[in-house]
């Protein structure tokens, strides 16, 4: 399937900010009252939907906006400090030259997104920002709008369950990325349309025969196309 936009997410997906969410969590629980997370429940978190995450962590609906905002201002304070995964640069400007408009749909500020993003941040089309917790299907559908583009030649790449859920709701494809935030079994329990295991394995399969990376990178993709 040819695809002509790509909508990314950032954190988890672009930026490797999952070491800055664990050093910060309970900083923030501690402010605003809900559950700390020890380090052994890491990965049963990583592992569960986002309404059990909140239920675990005794954190009410009603204050997500509130904990967002603050969350948002740390990551504004350590932006440079939070890398970018290997490969994102290349990965991005090589969709870019084969002609896939670029949008990035993110919970955090356009701000904070140009400053992680760096040079990158000039190939990306489309910026639709500070979304809520559940908020990526209006994004979503906000930047169809503007790109003018047929949904069966979109995909949203991301790295939890609520990007597959979004995704899904508003009738676009699905790839998950297997380093971030979400376990990668949570992931394919959900069965998205790809699953990237490599960084390069998004321009491999969305480009395909036109994919530009040097044959001596090549690898067989985990990606299965359920579509």
């Amino acid at each position: 399937m040819p695809y002509s936009l790509a909508i990314f997410d950032l954190d988890g997906t672009l930026v490797d900010s999952f070491p800055w969410f664990c050093r910060t969590i309970n900083d923030v629980a501690d402010h605003f009252g809900f559950r700390r997370v020890t380090e052994d429940e890491l990965e049963g978190i990583r592992a569960a939907s986002t309404h059990e995450i909140l239920a675990h962590l005794q954190l009410p609906l009603w204050k997500v906006p509130t904990v967002a905002r603050y969350m948002r201002r740390l990551k504004a304070e350590q932006a440079a400090n939070t890398p970018l995964f290997p490969g994102v640069p290349a990965m991005l400007r090589t969709l870019a030259d084969a002609g896939i408009k670029l949008a990035l749909v993110t919970s955090d500020s356009q701000a904070n997104a140009r400053r992680k993003l760096g040079e990158s941040a000039a190939l990306i089309a489309y910026y639709d920002c500070a979304a809520s917790l559940f908020g990526k299907p209006a994004r979503f559908r906000r930047v169809i709008r503007r790109s003018g583009v047929d949904k069966a030649e979109i995909i949203a790449i991301g790295d939890e369950v609520r990007d597959i859920e979004a995704a899904r709701s508003v009738g676009i494809a699905c790839g998950s990325v297997a380093w971030g935030y979400a376990a990668p079994q949570a992931l394919r329990a959900m069965v998205p349309d790809f699953i990237f295991e490599r960084m390069e394995d998004i321009t491999r399969e969305l480009l395909g025969a036109h994919c530009l990376i040097e044959p001596s990178a090549a690898r067989i993709s985990s990606g299965v196309n359920h579509g």
